[in-house]
């Protein structure tokens, strides 16, 4: 099993690709971080395979994690899941050796698609490892592993609709004890509101959601919404 250190300053989304990572064979979550030094308190503790790793932490950025913990003698594998999608910061991860880079939000298919080529990495290396040195064509299998192919769009979601953003949604309404507007869903979130209206309203036309109307005095009724239980 390849053991994996999810690290996300939100909590919410961190649990969300803990169990994206535990829906794929053979990795399995062995800590959650949401800090950078709740990272390398992880790394440090135990063995950990792979981290995947958000940039935007609350007492450093991720690649600042990553200088650090090569400083220390880790040379935890990484991948980068994260909002930063300026070059600058894509560039910078290259260069501490971030195996991938999948920008926030992405799909399921998506990471699982970067798990299995870094699974194929390690079964690569493996193979190659017990010749002791490496010709042109072992050198060229272990670089062509990592390589994938453009992940599918997520059956049933609109373009430009991810999956996690629908989990992080879905997630709120069902642990919710009454029906919660767009605004309320925007704020448990941290969507804008428009953002979250729109996946409310697909949510809802798929019959996952139950929408009703709350009156008030004057203007237009407010649209809640709640879980409908499967």
């Amino acid at each position: 099993m390849i053991d994996v250190l999810v690290v996300d300053d939100d909590f919410r989304v961190a649990e969300i690709n803990a169990k994206y990572v535990g829906k794929v064979p053979g990795f399995r979550v062995a800590a959650r971080a949401h800090s950078a030094a709740q990272a390398m308190a992880a790394v440090e503790r135990a063995p950990i395979d792979l981290v995947l790793l958000d940039h935007y932490l609350p007492d450093r950025t991720g690649l600042e994690l990553v200088h650090r913990m090569r400083e220390h003698g880790h040379g935890t594998d990484v991948i980068m899941i994260t909002a930063a999608s300026d070059v600058v910061t894509v560039q910078a991860a290259m260069r501490l050796g971030a195996l991938h880079y999948l920008v926030k939000p992405f799909t399921f298919a998506a990471l699982r698609t970067r798990l299995e080529s870094y699974a194929a990495l390690r079964r690569t290396v493996d193979r190659v490892g017990g010749r002791g040195v490496a010709g042109q064509e072992q050198v060229d299998r272990i670089f062509g592993a990592l390589r994938t192919a453009p992940a599918p769009s997520s059956p049933g979601l609109p373009s430009g609709h991810s999956e996690p953003t629908t989990d992080l949604i879905c997630d709120v309404l069902h642990r919710a004890s009454h029906p919660l507007s767009a605004h309320e869903v925007a704020a448990e979130t941290g969507l804008s509101r428009s953002t979250a209206q729109r996946y409310l309203r697909h949510l809802e036309q798929a019959g996952r959601l139950r929408l009703s109307l709350k009156y008030g005095d004057t203007g237009r009724p407010e649209h809640r919404y709640a879980w409908v239980a499967p």
